[in-house]
């Protein structure tokens, strides 16, 4: 199904290997280029008393900075910036499709955009990706917080035998935080595919306000709490 497919843009050539550019590669980059181009704009002139979007900024970031500090204390000062760069990659990487310009079939023409715009989270690399960033952020956090012996101790309890299921419930965390939002951007896209292919006109818009917006924004705002949640517990001091 073309839904599914991963097609490859351009790849060169580094030390003798071929690297491929994907069309997921490439969407990532202008997510990243969108977010550090509004950082620019956003910041270039801020005035003492704020006005504008300048007030939705500092609100947006005042609340990340107490939800930090109230989550994880004195980390907050690193987390924090990691937590908000995260959700504002995944909502814009979410619904970026929005903007995507539509195949259309009418009248017996057919229009075929010179592109289309794809979420990035469609491909299990991207997901599997921030997936493994935010679980080695919280093992490095365990160990700054409860130092080795003490990360260690926390393996083992309540008991000694249950350090293989403490190891394994990293693993499964791991796969929870890829699977579920590959799955549901993935399951979003297919269904917002097949609709389009039906109904090529005014239905899709309307699906999209759901599948592309809300659920964007549901699956960014998911990924982000349980990473805060593992993160919470591995900076947790409380004796057990």
């Amino acid at each position: 199904m073309e839904a599914l497919e991963i097609k490859t843009i351009f790849s060169f050539s580094l030390f003798g290997y071929s690297i491929p550019i994907t069309e997921t590669v490439l969407i990532s980059w202008l997510v990243m280029v969108v977010i550090i181009a509004a950082s620019i704009v956003l910041t270039s002139k801020l005035k003492e008393v704020p006005d504008g979007p300048q007030v939705i900024l500092e609100s947006g970031v005042e609340f990340l900075n107490n939800y930090t500090k109230n989550q994880f204390g004195s980390f907050s000062r690193f987390l924090g910036p990691y937590m908000g760069t995260l959700f504002l990659f995944l909502l814009i990487a979410n619904i970026i499709p929005v903007v995507s310009p539509l195949e259309l079939k009418v009248f017996g023409r057919e229009f075929i955009p010179l592109f289309t715009i794809k979420p990035p989270a469609r491909d299990i690399n991207v997901s599997a990706a921030l997936a493994v960033i935010s679980i080695l952020i919280v093992l490095v956090c365990g160990f700054s917080a409860r130092g080795f012996s003490g990360w260690f101790k926390h393996l083992l309890h309540p008991l000694p035998m249950m350090l293989p299921f403490n190891v394994l419930d990293f693993g499964t965390r791991l796969m929870s935080l890829t699977l579920r939002l590959f799955g549901n951007i993935l399951g979003g896209f297919v269904l917002m595919s097949l609709v389009e292919s039906v109904f090529p006109v005014v239905f899709p818009a309307i699906l999209a306000l759901y599948f592309d917006l809300f659920d964007g924004l549901l699956q960014a705002g998911i990924f982000v709490f349980l990473t805060g949640i593992y993160i919470t517990e591995a900076v947790n001091l409380h004796k057990e």
